[in-house]
């Protein structure tokens, strides 16, 4: 049997290690997982709700174009492009400035040589669901969704490029369905999937890749496109500015050359 000395030192030692575990900090509980949007709807409105106010405006930048070509070889070419959110989007397809494309007032407009050839209803859905849904209400924009034949559901949770990420419309492993994803952490755009144009057989798979802050909002300067699996564009931005004044003329097609370009 110890004698009474002992016994006290080992009930001490023993109190001491107790309070010890009692005072240990505990590994902190996993944060709960984000509850899944209601709707495409309802995700489109915490897009908007998130930089409400701090989103860039206007943006300018120089594209740097790759398209494959239908040898198999690929050409590349120098584009320059602003836009003005809402809505607003003029590309110039060369140096020359007098040769483009324009989206706005929910139509495309093609312009060769200074004049307007080509006038269609309908909208880009990069600019809608990259741009546009920090700059206008959820409903509009859902709107514009519908009318590309985009749907409003269902949402569930998948994973891209290793970050979680909310995807409205298809099924786990459809790869041709139109849907569009959204990172679930900066609820900024990062895939569109839809039938290809040219032959709906095949999936038209484009990601927004390599985001960076850019003017209280983000910017992803490498945007490719894929068509049945294989890359049919990529674009890399340069010279990129947030909040450039722009002239209003600069995205009426009618006025495509007496603009004041941000280039001169």
């Amino acid at each position: 049997m110890p004698s009474p000395a002992p016994r006290r030192l080992a009930v001490a030692l023993a109190l001491a290690v107790a309070a010890a575990a009692c005072a240990a900090p505990r590994p902190a509980a996993p944060p709960p997982a984000p509850a899944v949007p209601a709707s495409g709807a309802a995700l489109l409105e915490a897009m908007r709700a998130r930089y409400a106010g701090r989103w860039y405006r206007t943006l300018t930048f120089v594209q740097r174009t790759t398209l494959a070509t239908p040898s198999g070889g690929e050409r590349r070419e120098t584009w320059y492009e602003a836009m003005a959110i809402p809505g607003r989007l003029r590309i110039d397809l060369d140096s020359t400035l007098r040769t483009g494309r324009l989206y706005a007032n929910d139509s495309s407009y093609l312009v060769r040589n200074g004049a307007l050839r080509i006038a269609v209803r309908g909208q880009n859905p990069l600019l809608v669901l990259g741009f546009d849904v920090y700059g206008q209400p959820a409903a509009r924009t859902a709107a514009a969704l519908r009318e590309l034949g985009l749907p409003d559901g269902p949402v569930r949770a998948d994973t891209w490029q290793g970050r979680p990420a909310w995807v409205v419309g298809g099924a786990p492993g459809d790869q041709r369905r139109p849907q569009y994803w959204v990172d679930q952490e900066r609820l900024v755009f990062v895939r569109l999937v839809q039938p290809a144009p040219q032959d709906t057989t095949q999936a038209f798979d484009v990601r927004f890749d390599r985001y960076r802050p850019l003017g209280g909002g983000w910017i992803a300067d490498r945007v490719e496109a894929l068509t049945g699996g294989k890359r049919t564009l990529l674009e890399e931005y340069e010279d990129v500015r947030a909040d450039v004044a722009l002239d209003p003329a600069l995205f009426d097609a009618r006025r495509w050359t007496s603009a004041r370009h941000w280039r001169r």
